[in-house]
């Protein structure tokens, strides 16, 4: 349970006092490369093109991925935020017929000026669902909407906890789904207004599911250049799931997966849902 706890202090509070850069919609740069490049530096760029490649393929064969990403014009690493493998932070849109992925990218990136590491963290987050407020629903080729809507700031800030952890695969193997709090939801951005009362607790916390239930797609990607990598599942879960997996541990959290999993919900965070507990 360590790790848990870990989780749950590495978020430092409410996401209202973040002083991180708001994400913007940029299409995604050419690389530019540095004048008398390293052989490392030249290494790691051609892996980082051939890794945006492999997740290209892949959520291209999920649904229709659109060309913009909502990134930062300063890496949030520059201003006190966490360290991804690279200063590059990034989010995609894939639309799905009535649903929504926002997925990071970046997390799986070659480590900067370092050869040998792997494809970063070796994992991505993405989060589906059908429940983006209209005024957060971007049309195509639009995605800057989506910023303002409690899908993406609760992905933002799963994927800020991540990174401070070093990433979460090994956690993630050795006790399967894992659960996250997310605290102070009352002075968020959006998450405050838009989550339905009966997915925040007394005491002003969200949670979610990290790694279950699996989607309908496949999540590990295997022709990564440098090493596999896994797509990691953010569920939201309703307050009373969060206390139920907050007594019960890890027994109740593999119970709480498989009732969802039962119930038909599945891998989706759908703010229309009652409990399965």
């Amino acid at each position: 349970m360590n790790f848990f706890k870990k989780l749950l202090v590495s978020l430092k509070g409410p996401a209202a006092q973040d002083v991180q850069p708001t994400p913007q919609s940029h299409e995604r740069p050419e690389p530019v490369a540095p004048n008398n490049p390293t052989e490392v530096e030249v290494a790691n760029q051609a892996a980082r093109q051939a890794s945006e490649a492999c997740l290209d393929r892949h959520w291209n064969s999920v649904g229709m991925v659109e060309r913009d990403v909502l990134s930062y014009l300063i890496s949030p690493s520059f201003s006190g935020g966490p360290y991804w493998p690279s200063t590059r932070q990034a989010y995609r849109v894939v639309r799905r017929g009535a649903t929504i992925i926002l997925a990071t990218e970046g997390l799986s990136d070659p480590f900067d000026d370092a050869e040998g590491m792997g494809n970063g963290f070796e994992m991505e987050l993405f989060m589906e669902t059908a429940d983006i407020p209209e005024h957060a629903y971007g049309p195509v080729g639009e995605v800057d909407p989506f910023k303002r809507s409690w899908a993406f700031e609760l992905v933002e800030h799963v994927a800020k906890t991540v990174a401070e952890a070093g990433g979460i695969t090994h956690q993630l193997e050795q006790h399967g789904a894992l659960s996250l709090e997310l605290p102070g939801v009352s002075q968020s951005h959006h998450m405050g207004d838009q989550l339905p009362k009966h997915f925040v607790t007394d005491d002003d916390a969200a949670g979610v599911l990290l790694g279950a239930p699996e989607p309908d797609f496949s999540t590990r990607l295997d022709d990564m250049p440098l090493s596999p990598v896994r797509l990691v599942p953010v569920v939201l879960i309703t307050a009373t799931e969060l206390e139920y997996v907050r007594s019960g541990g890890r027994e109740a959290r593999d119970d709480l997966v498989s009732r969802l999993k039962v119930a038909g919900v599945g891998h989706m965070s759908s703010l229309q849902r009652a409990s399965v507990v």
